[in-house]
């Protein structure tokens, strides 16, 4: 399942966000790529300032716990601490799976991948390629979204980001380990979910069908939710 979530970040905190990562240094993006020979990425990473890389990481944690639909979507148990990178000049990202495990440098944390997330950082007229592109099960599909803009889907899907031949692209990234391991009991969840929503805005919350709905909905969680 991919999820688009518009506007996690408005345009004022985008800005915020990018004159904070914007003025820190930058390092090679393979630092945590991890041990994986020929692995095919080029791109840059927020590392040198912690503290920027801290903060910035914040806004985007804050924000996210904002649009309903990410919540609805993701279920999520545990987030890994946001991260930023940035492509230009040619840099790219082949063809890879997210590992499986992440685990913070300092041992505080560590998460099952069930969720990739892009927040994407720049508005897309403003550089040529870097396209995310996602291979799961229902075809490729292609990626670039405005500033403030999000992109959920499973981690164990096959991804590249197209080469960046003009302009920047900024974004951050990280990991969702969810309350529900499998994506297709997931959807199944979020479909749910938005139906008895939109049912609910004619019939009003305390209509018997609603009640039931959402009983079921509940029920379905506790029975698939993971500890």
């Amino acid at each position: 399942m991919m999820l688009q979530i518009p506007a996690v970040l408005s345009k004022d905190e985008v800005a915020l966000l990018r004159a904070l990562i914007d003025a820190a240094p930058w390092v090679d993006g393979n630092v945590t790529s991890g041990f994986r020979p020929g692995r095919p990425k080029r791109t840059r990473q927020l590392r040198g300032d912690p503290e920027a890389a801290r903060e910035g990481g914040a806004m985007i944690v804050a924000a996210r716990e904002t649009p309903p639909l990410f919540v609805a979507g993701a279920l999520p148990a545990k987030i890994f601490p946001p991260l930023f990178n940035r492509y230009g000049g040619g840099e790219t990202f082949g063809d890879h799976v997210d590992n499986s495990i992440r685990q913070t440098r300092d041992g505080s944390l560590r998460i099952r991948t069930d969720l990739s997330v892009t927040v994407f950082l720049t508005e897309p007229g403003d550089y040529d390629g870097g396209e995310l592109v996602v291979d799961d099960t229902y075809g490729v599909h292609e990626v670039k979204l405005e500033a403030g803009d999000a992109i959920l889907y499973p981690a164990s899907s096959l991804h590249r980001v197209e080469p960046v031949t003009r302009g920047e692209r900024v974004s951050s990234f990280f990991w969702v380990q969810s309350l529900v391991r499998d994506d297709g009991r997931r959807a199944l969840l979020l479909d749910m979910d938005l139906a008895i929503q939109r049912a609910a805005g004619t019939l009003g919350q305390s209509d018997p069908a609603i009640v039931g709905l959402t009983g079921t909905y509940h029920n379905l969680l506790r029975m698939w939710a993971e500890p």
